[in-house]
């Protein structure tokens, strides 16, 4: 029975953490998303680059995100890595919906039943191979690809971005994408 309540204690003071952090996380300013969005090219496979180390991806290798459709409109997230101290497989899976019109790179997706975060796609690559994604606080950043890696042209202009816009680069962690 104790167990039961020390259980129940530490979720109530995890969900109470949840709200406090999220009503005193650093806000970013309020960036435009792009406007000519096109979801059917933004579906499919994507490596994550970099991104903004944060408790589900701590310690993950050869992180993916998959993007496909569901039947009623929203859109499956099928997140995955590896560990890289046991080189155990980890997944999640979630889902998205647009928050805006379908043109508008603006996004909402969530893990946990219904709570939802924001997907921001701020810039896609030519003919959707990179992507620059902010979430909506300065504490989630992902930069994607189609492959494995990313030109230095692309990474310097996205980089450069993320700081004009209040990231703080020197915070993001470099995805191992192995060759397997």
């Amino acid at each position: 029975m104790m167990d039961k309540k020390k259980s129940l204690l530490l979720l109530t003071a995890t969900a109470a953490g949840a709200v406090i952090y999220n009503i005193w996380k650093p806000v970013k300013s309020d960036l435009p998303v792009i406007q000519d969005f096109d979801l059917e090219k933004y579906l499919g496979k994507w490596y994550e680059i970099a991104r903004m180390d944060f408790f589900w991806e701590k310690g993950l290798k050869n992180v993916t995100a998959e993007y496909t459709k569901n039947e009623d409109g929203t859109i499956r997230v099928n997140n995955q890595g590896v560990k890289i101290k046991n080189n155990k497989p980890k997944q999640s899976i979630g889902k998205a919906k647009m928050i805006a019109e379908p043109n508008i790179g603006a996004l909402k997706v969530s893990f946990f039943g219904p709570f939802y975060a924001g997907y921001n796609i701020m810039h896609v690559g030519e003919d959707y191979q990179y992507a620059l994604v902010f979430g909506e606080n300065l504490d989630y950043m992902w930069i994607l690809s189609r492959q494995k890696s990313i030109p230095y042209e692309i990474k310097k202009m996205y980089m450069d971005y993320a700081e004009k816009s209040g990231y703080h680069t020197q915070d993001l962690v470099w995805t191992i994408q192995e060759d397997i």
